[in-house]
């Protein structure tokens, strides 16, 4: 194992971080039979090269234009804070009716968490919150057509962004694969990124909404900046520091 090239090596670690989510320095020294400050310097190659972010003893892997999560595997991922930030964003509704949720698990959670007591109407390009609020009395829903992406269950294309450039929508819940203060919101998929545009463009209020790892990490397609939102929701694993940077572009930032 030991005889691999540098790129071999990384790649191997690519292949590894994307297969089970993130990578453990002691693990991979062990693995590839390499010193753990060999392992260090393979990582921080691949963060410059946009293809993992580094943590604490370990990395996981940025989504781009040839790799994304599915929504099964982001459904076992950062669960428990998925649901607290999930459970604070639904806090946000103020007196919206009309309320656009996003493609993706965090949001799916959102859906979940929204009152089913009064009259809402929910658009979505997304076949499990439309399946998980079609059922409740008060709530209408609006599922966008479109091209089904299989991985995330949503649609996409011009069918999609053209209903939805009819509405005019009082708040929208987005996630994206990324979120920096230089890049603003990214995602992999240029079909997707054309959807939230126009959601976020549709609507008098947005908020996104997404774990601590999205911060930092810059997918292919930007679709806005950080400044068009209202506000940001997240969770304490964001350390205060970083959220105050983005708090001075314009949104508010909450961390539970």
């Amino acid at each position: 194992m030991g005889t691999r090239t540098a790129e071999e090596r990384q790649r191997e670690i690519v292949r590894i971080a994307r297969a089970t989510g993130s990578v453990d320095v002691t693990a991979l020294a062990a693995d590839l039979a390499v010193a753990k400050e060999t392992v260090r310097r393979d990582l921080r190659a691949l963060e410059d090269h946009g293809l993992v972010r580094r943590t604490h003893g370990g990395a996981y892997p940025v989504e781009s234009a040839g790799f994304e999560t599915t929504l099964a595997f982001r459904a076992t991922s950062h669960v428990p804070e998925k649901r607290r930030i999930a459970t604070a964003a639904a806090e946000l509704l103020g007196d919206a009716e009309t309320v656009f949720v996003d493609e993706g698990f965090t949001p799916q959670l959102i859906a979940e968490a929204l009152p089913g007591d009064r009259p809402l109407t929910v658009v979505t390009a997304s076949l499990p919150v439309a399946g998980a609020l079609a059922g409740r009395g008060d709530t209408s829903v609006l599922l966008l057509g479109g091209r089904v992406r299989s991985g995330t269950l949503a649609t996409v294309d011009h069918w999609t962004t053209r209903m939805l450039a009819g509405f005019v929508i009082d708040l929208a819940y987005i996630g994206a694969n990324g979120i920096s203060r230089e890049h603003g919101l990214t995602t992999p998929d240029p079909a997707v990124g054309e959807v939230k545009a126009q959601a976020i463009r549709a609507a008098r209020r947005t908020v996104f909404v997404g774990v601590h790892t999205k911060f930092g990490a810059v997918s292919f397609c930007r679709f806005a900046e950080v400044g068009a939102l209202e506000a940001i929701v997240t969770s304490t694993l964001l350390p205060a520091s970083e959220a105050h940077r983005y708090s001075l572009l314009g949104p508010q930032v909450i961390r539970v």
